[in-house]
């Protein structure tokens, strides 16, 4: 493949719209964890893919949103800067409900003041009739200036191919960023921690897993391929310490499987996986304790 343009282009968007999983669509593999929690995504996340002679290169942004804490503050100038910061063009992601909410309305000033073309993706898109689709579309249109408005379902990949080819349109001529086998930049240490947190959000209930953080404190490969990981689940209570843990530890281990199992696919080898939980208070709230977990600019 001879690449001779690139596109960069921010995902934006609130909570729970779908951009980790329009990510995880574009690079054709997980990178980036989802559940049904806000607030999941807590870094800029590279996807990648190239088509023709294009290489298109998208950061996905944590949800924009009112902050609550320093890590909530930390989040929100992630998606300012990559708005801010000069791309090709800056995708906004809607639900397909046919009124433009604050935060929407928040990100559509945004992109207005940083120049970039904005392009409009009103996902989930299979949930809806046409005539419901048409008044979404109705209400963007008269809120912001979008180059383009384009309904996706990130999730069946419905139109995710039209918004790509459309997005091949505002790349520049260039070399290539990345790779061409290359779908993500995060290090696999990142990854590993970011599946344990996911796992964390799967089997936790309300506000605990949003106080969770992950660090992989080893991550080595022995010579038969087979990789050795240990982590530490930090939690904000000493009773959240002990739900995590569960009874006998039956829920700690529930997580673990699931993670070593998400690792393993990710990875393509056998994992052998421990992990720790231990009680920092407070710590969404101390910048000593974010730098510490990487979240940091």
């Amino acid at each position: 493949m001879n690449i001779t343009k690139t596109g960069v282009f921010t995902i934006a968007g609130r909570p729970n719209v779908g951009k980790s999983t329009l990510a995880n669509r574009i690079a054709g593999e997980k990178i980036a964890i989802v559940s049904h929690k806000p607030q999941t995504t807590r870094n800029r996340i590279t996807a990648i893919c190239c088509r023709e002679d294009t290489q298109l290169v998208f950061l996905d942004t944590p949800g924009y949103h009112k902050p609550k804490n320093a890590l909530d503050s930390y989040l929100d100038r992630i998606v300012e800067t990559s708005v801010a910061d000069q791309m090709d063009a800056v995708i906004l992601m809607a639900e397909p409900i046919p009124n433009v909410g604050k935060q929407e309305e928040a990100l559509i000033r945004m992109i207005r003041a940083s120049g970039a073309p904005a392009i409009l993706a009103v996902n989930k898109c299979d949930t809806v009739k046409k005539p419901e689709l048409l008044a979404v579309i109705g209400a963007y249109a008269a809120a912001g200036d979008f180059a383009e408005i384009i309904p996706i379902s990130a999730k069946t990949g419905e139109g995710v191919e039209e918004l790509l080819h459309v997005l091949m349109g505002y790349a520049q001529p260039g070399p290539q960023l990345f790779p061409e086998d290359m779908v993500t930049d995060q290090p696999d240490r990142q990854i590993v921690g970011e599946i344990v947190r996911e796992k964390l959000l799967y089997c936790l209930e309300h506000e605990i897993p949003h106080g969770t953080a992950v660090e992989v404190e080893r991550f080595s490969e022995r010579d038969s391929g087979v990789i050795d990981l240990e982590v530490t689940i930090y939690c904000e209570k000493a009773s959240h310490k002990s739900i995590i843990i569960g009874k006998n530890g039956s829920m700690l281990k529930r997580i673990g499987e699931l993670a070593r199992k998400d690792v393993e696919r990710y990875m393509g080898t056998k994992v052998f996986l421990q992990s720790w939980v231990k009680v920092k208070e407070n710590w969404r709230d101390q910048d000593a304790m974010l730098r510490n977990f990487g979240y940091h600019e």
